[in-house]
C-alpha cells in the first residue's frame, strides 16, 4: 500500500512539473509515449514520415492541453485519444479520404499455401496474430490493438475514437470473427481467436 501512495505522489509531481511547463519532464513524457503514439498513427496507415509528423503534432497539442487534463482517465488514453484525433485529422486534410468506413469492406487474405505452421515457436504465432490484425480494416484493428495489447476497456476505447460502446463490441466481435477465418486458414484448423 505504501507502494502505490509514494507511486501517486511521484506522478502527481510529475504532472505538476509537466504543468509548469518544465522541459526536462516533458522530454521524459514524450520519451514514455512516443512509442503509444507512434503505434496509433501506424495502425491508422501512416507512413514513417506521416508518423513523424503527426506524432510531433501529437505532442504539440498535447503539451497545449496539459492545464485541461483533469486525470479522470489514465494519462496514456487521454495521449492516445489525442493522437488518434491528430492522426484522422490529418488523414482527412493530406489524403483526402472519402470516408474510413470503406474500409470495413476489405477482406483478409486466407493465409493458405506455404509450409505448414504446426511447429510455430510461440513468438512467431504472436507475430503472425499481429499481422493479420494489420490486415483488418483501420477501425477494427485500433480497437483489436486497444482492447488487447492496450489493455483498454470498451468505455475508453468508445471514448479514445469518439463513439459508443456497442459500435466498439461490434467492432471487436466482427474483427474476432476475421481474426478466426484468417487464423484458420493460416494454421490448417479451428483457432480460438
Amino acid at each position: 500500500m505504501v507502494d502505490a501512495a509514494w507511486k501517486s505522489r511521484q506522478k502527481s509531481k510529475w504532472l505538476r512539473l509537466l504543468r509548469s511547463g518544465d522541459h526536462q519532464a516533458f522530454a521524459e513524457f514524450i520519451d514514455k509515449y512516443k512509442q503509444t503514439v507512434f503505434l496509433c498513427c501506424r495502425r491508422l496507415g501512416l507512413s514513417e514520415e506521416e508518423v513523424e509528423d503527426v506524432a510531433a503534432e501529437t505532442f504539440m497539442a498535447a503539451y497545449g492541453a496539459l492545464g485541461r487534463y483533469s486525470g479522470r482517465s489514465e494519462l496514456s488514453t487521454w495521449l492516445w485519444s489525442i493522437a488518434y484525433r491528430q492522426a484522422i485529422s490529418y488523414l482527412r486534410k493530406n489524403r483526402r479520404l472519402t470516408r474510413l468506413d470503406d474500409e470495413i469492406e476489405r477482406q483478409i487474405p486466407d493465409g493458405r499455401g506455404g509450409e505448414p505452421l504446426s511447429g510455430v515457436l510461440e513468438g512467431e504465432t504472436e507475430q503472425l496474430v499481429w499481422k493479420a490484425v494489420e490486415r483488418l480494416p483501420r477501425l477494427w484493428a485500433m480497437a483489436v490493438i486497444l482492447y488487447y495489447r492496450e489493455e483498454k476497456t470498451v468505455a475508453h476505447i468508445a471514448k479514445i475514437m469518439q463513439t459508443n460502446d456497442n459500435t466498439v463490441k461490434t467492432w471487436l466481435h466482427r474483427a474476432r470473427e476475421k481474426l478466426r477465418e484468417a487464423l484458420t486458414g493460416a494454421f490448417g484448423k479451428e483457432s480460438d481467436a
